[in-house]
């Protein structure tokens, strides 16, 4: 009864992103993966990979505008999320890397500018340091790789016995904390995005997916240096008020990734595509359009002042 109570009918299959949008969603089976994506424009290809627990949803604000700007956009729910496959296993780093670069083959890409977003962000990081001819340019929003702090619920599906009780509570009222503590404002999360984002939770294997993910993947597998051998020009925006991942996190990406700009977002969270769009697109799209800023060497994390100046001045 109590798990009853938990659980609410998701929003239907008509109603689902990219429903209402010029979007259309496919399937493509990956690496014996089904993956739901979307593939849409022409130009350099952008590919964007979304966080735990996240869909394509996630980069509902960033799509049109970098169609738009004249760029091949693809956006997918990754393996265990979203509605692509939920298998029992396949979520090491490694499995993600693998099924990163096959999706590119699939799609007859030989490179692509990657944009990664906590979780997703260390997914394109493993892509950058094995397979450097494949990636072009890199983004990383709030991006995982040195660990995290997981709200309570995400910490006790990491643990062994506890994990497999604490993942059949997979509420919409779940869902919704989870979503706004990524925001600085949770007040910005709506109940259309709660919706969203809780569609695919009940399905019977998104508790398995979960806990695959959360004991195979390792969210603090960058240090040591590793980042130093990647020649991949670099976009680092962080929101100033991240409480999943610290912004000292993001000064580390900044320092040890040799061609790398660091950009602080204001007032906004974890979810900074998401929670500031409006930003995320400006410096995204400048990016895309220029590449890096000529700046001092270190000058962009050195500096809280300098830091944020870019997120606050176009």
């Amino acid at each position: 009864m109590v798990l009853a109570a938990c659980r609410a009918s998701p929003i239907p299959e008509t109603q689902r992103y990219p429903a209402g949008t010029p979007f259309r969603a496919q399937y493509r089976t990956v690496d014996g993966t089904r993956l739901r994506l979307i593939d849409t424009g022409n130009g350099t290809p952008v590919v964007f990979i979304h966080g735990i627990g996240a869909s394509l949803y996630g980069w509902r604000s960033q799509l049109a505008p970098v169609v738009a700007a004249g760029y091949r956009v693809v956006a997918f729910d990754n393996r265990g999320f979203g509605f692509s496959d939920k298998p029992a296993h396949g979520y090491t780093n490694a499995a993600y890397t693998h099924l990163v670069v096959s999706l590119l083959d699939s799609l007859g890409i030989a490179s692509a500018v990657l944009v990664g977003h906590s979780m997703g962000g260390a997914i394109a990081a493993d892509v950058a340091l094995a397979h450097p001819d494949r990636v072009r340019g890199m983004v990383l929003i709030d991006a995982a790789g040195y660990g995290i702090r997981w709200p309570g619920v995400l910490k006790m599906a990491r643990w062994p016995f506890l994990g497999a009780i604490a993942t059949t509570f997979r509420g919409r009222w779940i869902t919704g904390r989870i979503v706004r503590s990524t925001f600085a404002d949770p007040d910005k999360v709506t109940e259309a995005d709660v919706d969203q984002y809780y569609a695919p939770v009940p399905d019977p294997d998104y508790g398995r997916a979960l806990r695959g993910v959360l004991r195979e993947f390792r969210f603090d597998t960058l240090g040591g240096g590793r980042l130093s051998a990647v020649q991949t020009p670099t976009l680092i925006l962080w929101g100033d008020d991240d409480r999943w991942i610290a912004l000292r996190d993001g000064t580390r990406f900044a320092r040890e990734l040799p061609r790398s700009e660091f950009v602080v977002v204001s007032r906004t969270g974890h979810d900074a595509p998401e929670e500031s769009p409006d930003q995320v697109n400006r410096l995204l799209l400048d990016f895309l359009k220029e590449g890096l800023t000529r700046i001092p060497e270190n000058v962009a994390w050195s500096s809280p002042s300098l830091r944020s100046w870019r997120s606050n001045n176009p």
